[in-house]
């Protein structure tokens, strides 16, 4: 399973990406998720492309195989499903965040996608291609273009695979025809799942438009089978023109639902404690438009070791002081380096000249430099590397929230923010809150509505017990998105909490469970994970000493945040319902005179009662 649009990490240091490092072409490429001890196949452990779930478990299997071809898929599904083995897929890089890709227990077999990579057909008559489910997003782009051909709409990192993307709903930026969803583009699909032993224990499903089954499979968390091949409708080739406009925030909340409607290829990113939004106008124009631009993005090319560990040492060195104003000054710095370099935009693929940067659409749709090359021995690798000592951590809450209550929901996070601007600093140090539009889907686990998904990636420390500088603010965010407004998390992203219950928001869960049983009744392609967030059985809820930090919980007692470190569980400050780790500093004389007089009202409305009890007696 794969995150569908990888993290936002353009970072803080991208001078030193480009003045150590200038030439993208060889970097490190990420390594495998999956790890053996027994030579490559048995005795594995698997995870994702940062290194650690949500849970900070280890997810454990007795074997990985790598079929080739559908028809040894076919086999090790059937040989699998005959002994009752428990089996999970993993891609190349596994880009998901929550644990999607590991089996139920330690016997489990993982299915790996890695050689399913070939492009098996592209008709140019029909627009028409078909590839295996292991083909990423960067082969995709690049084999439809030698046939003049585009998909129109992916998610801005090409180092996804079509299973991946598909089983998790990824999508890109738009609301224009079916939307920004690469699954609304799948024409036909073929799935491997269990069967009984009358039928060699194994079938493949080939579904078309039309088939009602179609509508779980192309967004299935992986729990109805391995997907073995897939056919997308492509368009003719275009070009677009893009030029980024950066504006004051306090008109967002009216601009935001808008400025979807007015650019094919619209999104924002929006800097709350700098009180800007840079605006995307970006739409298509006819191939004959003179341009060769190409839209190579800072943050997911290969950047330095050295700039990478000196990101972090700096933000946990902010962190750990709690050091606000050394925050923000620091963002400042990363938002303007950012938009000094033109965000990795380039005219003709070399050098920025100005806007509208025009290019050629598979030049200007997706990019990740990083994960592409040759080995360099990590002295560049991309940003979340997990080999790498002190490379990025992040947590990332990402949810989509209906058009027709955008508004209401961007006027709360100013309100919070205009409370401490500073407290949100720390998400403009991962390029802001990314904004992208898609539209209402049939898919029973889509989008319910018209949406804009929100981004918002932030600081992880390495020490499960350590909480974030103004941890409450992204905690009441979190929660006013989810449950004020009813948000619907990104299946590939997101801590725990977010799918609490979630399954029951979508109109056609029950469909979607009707279709699961019938293609695996034993439940193989299932997990503890996947029946806890489908609402099976048992609940991603975990209610331990500090789980709140971590999104494994919503603090109910002081004993789920760090009360030996001052944060303690308290009310939302502008949603009262949220429950939020507060910090509450205890040596602080204003906080000490605040305490104080508390205690004393209490004493006096206390005596006043006795008194008052006294003259009735």
């Amino acid at each position: 399973m794969e995150n569908s649009t990888l993290i936002k990490s353009s970072h803080l240091l991208a001078i030193l990406l480009l003045l150590l490092f200038p030439d993208p072409s060889t970097p490190s490429p990420p390594p495998s998720p999956v790890s053996c001890t027994n030579g490559r196949t048995n005795n594995c452990t698997v995870t994702n492309a940062y290194g650690m779930f949500p849970d900070r478990s280890t997810c454990r299997a007795l074997k990985v195989v790598y079929p080739t071809s559908e028809q040894e898929l076919l086999q090790f599904v059937a040989n699998a499903t005959a002994s009752k083995t428990k089996m999970k897929v993993v891609t190349r890089f596994s880009h998901s965040i929550p644990k999607l890709s590991c089996p139920g227990g330690s016997n489990g077999l993982v299915i790996s996608t890695l050689n399913l990579d070939d492009v098996l057909n592209i008709d140019k008559t029909t627009m028409q291609i078909t590839v295996e489910s292991g083909v990423t997003v960067k082969a995709l782009i690049e084999a439809a273009a030698k046939a003049n051909l585009v998909i129109p709409y992916v998610p801005y990192w090409f180092g996804l695979t079509i299973g991946g993307l598909l089983s998790t709903g990824a999508h890109g930026s738009s609301l224009n025809g079916k939307g920004s969803a690469v699954h609304e583009y799948v024409t036909e699909m073929r799935v491997v799942t269990p069967a009984p032993a009358d039928e060699n224990y194994a079938r493949v499903r080939a579904l078309k438009i039309g088939d009602p089954d179609l509508d779980a499979t192309k967004v299935s968390l992986g729990v109805l089978g391995v997907i073995s091949q897939v056919t997308l409708q492509l368009q003719p080739m275009f070009k677009r023109s893009l030029t980024y406009v950066t504006r004051n925030d306090s008109d967002l909340a009216d601009q935001a639902v808008s400025f979807g409607y007015q650019h094919e290829f619209a999104d924002l990113a929006w800097y709350p404690a700098q009180r800007k939004v840079l605006y995307r106008k970006d739409d298509r124009v006819p191939v004959n438009v003179s341009g060769n631009g190409a839209y190579e993005f800072i943050g997911f090319r290969p950047t330095a070791t050295l700039a990478i560990q000196t990101n972090r040492i700096t933000e946990k060195a902010f962190e750990t002081e709690k050091d606000a104003d050394g925050k923000c000054g620091y963002s400042q710095f990363a938002t303007s380096t950012l938009a000094l370099l033109s965000y990795g935009l380039t005219n003709n693929g070399i050098i920025f000249t100005g806007y509208p940067v025009i290019g050629y659409q598979n030049k200007m749709e997706a990019s990740g430099g990083c994960a592409f090359g040759l080995e360099d021995g990590l002295l560049t690798a991309c940003p979340w590397d997990p080999r790498i000592k002190g490379t990025t951590l992040f947590h990332q809450t990402t949810v989509s929230i209906p058009l027709d209550r955008v508004k209401e929901f961007i006027l709360d996070l100013q309100k919070l923010r205009d409370l401490q601007p500073a407290a949100l600093c720390g998400l403009e140090l991962y390029d802001g809150v990314l904004m992208r539009y898609s539209k209402s889907s049939s898919a029973y686990l889509g989008k319910e509505a018209d949406v804009l998904d929100f981004d918002f990636t932030y600081y992880r420390s390495r020490d499960p017990m350590t909480p974030r500088l103004y941890e409450d603010f992204l905690e009441e965010i979190e929660q006013i998105a989810l449950f004020k407004y009813g948000g619907l998390p990104h299946w590939g992203k997101n801590r725990n909490l977010a799918f609490d219950g979630v399954i029951k928001r979508y109109k056609n869960s029950q469909a979607f469970l009707e279709v699961k049983n019938r293609y695996d009744q034993d439940g193989l392609f299932s997990s503890e994970w996947s029946d806890q967030i489908l609402g099976i059985n048992g609940s991603v809820i975990v209610n331990k000493a500090g789980c709140a930090l971590e999104g494994l919980c919503i603090c109910s007692e002081d004993m789920h945040c760090a009360p030996d470190k001052g944060y303690y569980c308290r009310p939302g400050k502008i949603y009262e319902d949220a429950r939020v780790c507060t910090y509450e500093d205890f040596t602080n004389c204003e906080f000490k005179i605040h305490v104080l007089r508390h205690i004393t009202n209490g004493v006096f409305k206390i005596m006043s009662s006795i008194a008052s009890w006294s003259t009735v007696i």
